[in-house]
Parts: C-alpha cells; structure tokens; sequence
C-alpha cells in the first residue's frame, strides 16, 4: 500500500491528506435538517448529517488528492450509528481511489493488539470463513506500550501489504511533557523514530517503508532531525492550517526526491467555510466548493515551499 500512496503522490502532485474529522458544528444547517427530518434528532440523525456531509466533500475533492485521514473518535461518539458512517466513509474512499489512513492511535499488547490490527487491517476469522473489518489502508499507532503494542500490526501489514504510522512527534502543545525526555541525552521521539526505521526495515515497499511515523508541523526543528533519522519512513505531519504549521515549515519533512512525507489539514479543508478567508465567496450550500478551493490553496502553498510549482 506504501507504493500505491507514493504514486498516487505522484499523480496529484498534492503530498496532502484530507482529515474527515467532522464535528457537528462544522455541517451547514441545511444537511443537518435533512438528516434530522429523515431520522430524527437522533445518534442516526447525526450520522446521516456526518455521512452526507462527507460525502460531498469528496466528491469535490478526490480528483485533488491522494488520501483520506477519518479520525475515528468522532464517529464512535455517535456509538453504532457513528460507526456505521465511519465504515460508508471508509468504503466510499476507497470506491474512489483514495488510499485511507484510519486515524485510530490505537495501542496495547498480546492479543488486544492483535485484534486491533485485524479489525482496522486486517481480516477476522468466522468459522470456516473470514472477513474483513473497517479494512482501512493505513493506521495510527501508539507506541507507548513499546514492541509488544506495534508487532501485531506489523504482522497484518506484512500479511495484507498495508501500512501504519506510529506516534513519534506529535503536534499538540504539550507533547513534550513525555516526548521530549531527555534519556541518555537523546529526546524520547528521537529514541522512537529509531525503532521505526528498525521495525520498517522488515517491512519494506519499493522505496519507502510500509512503518511510517507522525511528526507535527508545529515542530519543523524536530522533524529535520527525525527525517534523518528514518530516511526510508513516509511522515505523516498534522498540524498544517488551523494548528499554525505553514508550507515554509514543511520543507525538511521531505526527502531529496521531494517525496517522504503526506501533509494533513482536518478542519483547514473540511469546514473551510466558515473560514474567513472563504466564507465571502462561498455560502454554507457550497461548503463543498470551499473545501476544493482550499485543497487547491494547500498545494499551491506546499509547492511554493518546496520548489516543485
């Protein structure tokens, strides 16, 4: 699957990730009161609203982009109706040739993580017959319970040619509390980025490895540093757009060859109209629309970083 993402890269030109992280209040009203008519002011109201809202923005943004990053926390505050538009939103990605990135950081050991790995990769057992699960491409994983959490996944990305990316850096404020522990004189992140290049050194695609790693754009510093650390590792950076990460951040994410690393932007795209910056031109009815523009906005502004226009 690392090879398919790397073309699809190539393809679009658009080393960017589209976050479904929808929230209630980024649907226009006119979606929800559909919803809402059909199926009540209910946990089946919500979906529907979540499901159509997702809809249209990949309709308007699939030829754009070469993946899709649903985090799954907010569909499963909806319980099973939640998840049930997580799984629609899944299927439909992929329907459209989008490489999908379940968002789903999930980390244990022994057989808990093994169940993870098959339900969000791999497939389950029933009988005589197995099935897939939610059959995302990719997934995040917490490494924080160490090999015993990751090696379960390794395993169905081994098995089923998928990928994940581990938690290395991430892009909130107060990730240094733990990631930037000194130990031995080296920062706890860097100390993980070197067990992914260690665990993707089993698993390689034809260039890049299917072991990637998060890194967040708020600490381009540090992902010059971790880039060198794991030079065959896809990065994957949130924290583009609403979180402060620019395109003149995200240079030395990349690799000499312009690929290495896939740039997300969650609300930045999804709910773009009610951005300032949109909201003049596009009314709540073309929320699609202002979510291309802001697609297009983002690689032009990555390319602009990188030299590649």
């Amino acid at each position: 699957m690392i090879n398919k993402l790397v073309e699809k890269i190539k393809q679009t030109n658009a080393p960017i990730v589209v976050g479904l992280d929808p929230m209630m209040n980024f649907i226009p009203e006119h979606i929800t009161k559909k919803a809402f008519e059909e199926k009540g002011e209910t946990l089946e109201g919500a979906a529907e609203a979540i499901w159509q809202f997702n809809k249209a923005i990949v309709d308007s943004t699939y030829d754009l982009i070469p993946a899709v990053k649903p985090q799954v926390a907010m569909y499963e505050q909806f319980g099973i109706p939640g998840m049930i538009a997580f799984k629609k939103t899944v299927d439909y990605c992929k329907e459209k040739g989008l490489v999908v990135i379940g968002d789903i950081k999930r980390g244990d050991i022994g057989s808990t993580s093994a169940a993870y790995a098959v339900g969000h990769l791999g497939k389950v057992t029933v009988g005589n017959k197995s099935y897939y699960g939610f059959d995302e491409d990719f997934v995040t994983v917490n490494p924080y319970l160490g090999s015993d959490g990751v090696k379960p996944f390794l395993d169905v990305c081994k098995e089923e040619k998928k990928g994940i990316f581990v938690l290395v850096k991430t892009s909130n404020p107060s990730s240094g509390e733990f990631q930037d522990q000194l130990i031995d004189g080296k920062p706890l992140y860097e100390l993980v980025g070197e067990k992914v290049a260690a665990w993707g050194e089993e698993c390689m695609g034809n260039d890049y490895s299917y072991v990637g790693a998060v890194v967040g754009a708020t600490y381009p510093e540090m992902g010059k540093v971790l880039r060198n650390v794991m030079p065959k590792s896809f990065i994957l950076v949130p924290g583009y757009g609403a979180q402060g990460g620019k395109g003149k951040d995200l240079v030395h994410f990349f690799n000499e060859d312009g690929l290495g690393a896939i740039v997300n932007s969650s609300r930045g795209i999804i709910a773009a109209y009610k951005n300032a910056q949109y909201s003049d031109k596009f009314a709540p009815e073309n929320f699609a629309d202002a979510s291309r523009q802001a697609v297009l906005d983002m690689i032009d502004d990555i390319a602009g970083a990188l030299g590649t226009k």
